[in-house]
């Protein structure tokens, strides 16, 4: 007996790719056919072929951006990813005080970006802003605007405080997704709390925890608003990311064959990137079988 099969589902899936193709797929070729053209101007492109990828590649400037860029996503990485398993090993799994530690770990994320920009700009600074007024109370040389290490730390430390609490939360997930049989077995067995962690809490958030890196990931090798509010990609170039970079090429020089170009090979390292992430942590995930 052949089952008879309803191709009619399609048609509920076709709002989505219309969706898709016009805020992706549409400006995607869009770009794709800024980057091998050139033009001088009265909306008039002729045909430049590979010339902007070479520029790019050739391009000290670019390769500077992009050390930067992974420099700063890779300090993200090392700090927020054990800080948020800390906080969520912290929080108490049930009763008022949990409900109470979800709303205060999910409030930063519901600030927007460039609000958390300019509340870090004003926290910062010497004549108003708290932090600033008080480090240089005790005598510790702190300006953003001019400092290459403070500028850096400021940026590290706002984006800490803006984004721990995802991590926190996608590892609390995990964590109370963890039958209370583990935690009995490991109580008899008279296990540390180091080996509870180790071989029952960490294996069950393995999950959780390459979700988190993904996004993490993606998230500060793309970010731009914040940065950009505090310090704008200063001083000079300490803190031009590849986005700040990319902008600024893009609208400020209005140079818009190099800048498609840059935004191609931008795009495909966050893909190739990703997809190394994702492929590794999906093998150790197999491997422990988890």
């Amino acid at each position: 007996m052949e089952k008879t099969v309803n191709q009619k589902a399609w048609f509920l899936v076709l709002p989505v790719l219309i969706l898709v193709a016009f805020s992706a797929v549409i400006p995607l070729m869009t770009v794709v056919n800024y980057s091998v053209q050139d033009t001088f101007g009265n909306n008039v492109f002729f045909w430049a072929g590979l010339e902007w990828f070479e520029e790019m590649l050739s391009s000290d400037r670019m390769w500077d951006a992009l050390g930067r860029q992974a420099v700063f996503s890779a300090i993200i990485l090392a700090i927020e990813v054990p800080l948020g398993i800390l906080v969520a090993l912290s929080m108490p799994k049930k009763g008022v005080w949990a409900s109470a530690c979800l709303v205060l770990m999910a409030l930063p994320l519901l600030i927007p970006w460039n609000v958390v920009g300019t509340i870090w700009q004003i926290f910062g600074r010497e004549d108003i802003g708290l932090l600033g007024y008080i480090l240089n109370a005790l005598n510790v040389d702190y300006n953003y605007t001019q400092g290459y290490f403070a500028a850096w730390i400021t940026v590290i430390v706002m984006d800490v405080w803006h984004w721990t609490s995802l991590v926190a939360l996608l590892a609390y997930a995990g964590l109370q997704s963890i039958p209370d049989a583990y935690y009995q077995a490991a109580k008899i067995d008279q296990a540390s709390r180091w080996k509870v962690f180790r071989y029952i809490e960490l294996p069950k958030m393995q999950g959780v925890l390459m979700i988190a890196i993904l996004l993490r990931f993606m998230d500060s090798f793309m970010i731009y608003t914040e940065p950009f509010v505090v310090t704008g990609g200063g001083p000079g170039n300490a803190t031009t990311f590849l986005s700040i970079d990319l902008v600024k090429m893009a609208l400020g020089q209005f140079d818009l064959g190099p800048a498609a170009a840059f935004s191609l090979m931008y795009f495909l390292v966050i893909l190739l990137i990703s997809w190394v992430f994702y492929t590794v942590m999906t093998n150790l995930e197999k491997r422990d079988g988890v």
